[in-house]
């Protein structure tokens, strides 16, 4: 959707968002309690491989240092790491901007002597030139005059989002991949403070959802081993989820975790609400970035073990 050559603002199309490859969008569902092996399998059974002989940008759940699933699990970091190698991947980084400054939240959660050890390159958003954080302007948008989107995520060969799952008590209702991508829009730049504008919306869910029009990761893994199922984004009321889910379609994989929120119990924001009706989503389908209903989604197990785990979603999912 993006090229180096274009340069200067990128104008899209709010209506213009990916057309579907199939008649379903297909998320793999692994029942699960370990990351180690969680990773790769749920990436398997989606039977895809977009890493090959590409170059790989990982965005990550970095918004604070707070432990998993305050932000990304460092085991499941080095696991998708280790997986894109083992992919055939020609080269991994790693990019974010955090609420505290970037640098510092790798440094707490030790992130970077990992990286490091495992030949990737850390890409911090906080310190991209200005020309790197490159002007977006969806037509019929819900803000004021567009936003930034740090140009590595726009220029990727291939992009990678992992997200927890969660949910968020200051407006975002919940915090999984459309959600994590606020993380590629600057707190403040060229003078303007985006963060502000977002947080202190009336359409701030529709907002978000708008951000990931500029760009579409090739794969999105989400960590479900535990889940906030109220407060979050940082910190929370916990329970075990016990799943892993991989998917290339952000709506489909929002929903499906939706879904197990309400199968956990959660939130009156999660559990009255249809998962279709939920701002994020709605608007998400609205502007085409993935499957329309959940009759668009086909949850796959992984393996026999998974199968009970899923069907019991499937029905939270069916029934909204």
């Amino acid at each position: 959707m993006y090229s180096a050559a274009t340069g200067g603002a990128l104008l899209l199309g709010i209506h213009g968002g990916l057309s579907m490859a199939s008649p379903k969008s297909r998320v793999a569902f692994l029942s699960t309690e370990d990351r180690k092996s969680a990773v790769g399998l749920s990436i398997k059974a989606l039977n895809i491989n977009p890493v090959k002989n590409k170059d790989v940008l990982i965005k990550p759940n970095f918004n604070t240092a707070d432990l998993f699933p305050g932000s990304t699990h460092n085991d499941t970091l080095v696991a998708l790491v280790e997986e894109a190698w083992n992919m055939g991947a020609k080269s991994v980084s790693l990019g974010e901007r955090s609420y505290p400054p970037n640098r510092e939240v790798m440094e707490q959660k030790g992130v970077l002597p990992l990286m490091k050890n495992l030949d990737v390159r850390v890409i911090d958003f906080d310190e991209l030139d200005h020309k790197d954080w490159v002007e977006v302007k969806p037509k019929d948008s819900h803000w004021q005059d567009g936003f930034r989107v740090a140009r590595p995520i726009l220029e990727a060969e291939c992009l990678i989002s992992t997200c927890c799952l969660k949910t968020h008590r200051y407006g975002g209702v919940f915090t999984m991949s459309l959600k994590l991508h606020v993380g590629v829009v600057p707190t403040y730049r060229h003078g303007y403070d985006y963060m502000r504008e977002l947080h202190r919306s009336p359409n701030q869910r529709k907002m978000i959802a708008e951000i990931n029009t500029a760009f579409k990761p090739d794969l999105i893994v989400l960590d479900g081993i535990e889940a906030f199922v109220d407060g979050g984004p940082a910190d929370g009321k916990r329970a075990k989820g016990g799943v892993f889910l991989a998917a290339t379609d952000r709506v489909a994989i929002d929903a499906v975790g939706v879904a197990i929120l309400k199968s956990l119990g959660s939130n009156d924001q999660i559990m009255n609400p249809r998962v279709f009706d939920q701002e994020q989503i709605a608007r998400a389908v609205e502007i085409g970035l993935g499957a329309s209903s959940p009759s668009e989604i086909e949850v796959i197990p992984v393996n026999d073990q998974s199968r009970e785990y899923r069907d019991r979603v499937v029905g939270v999912l069916n029934k909204g």
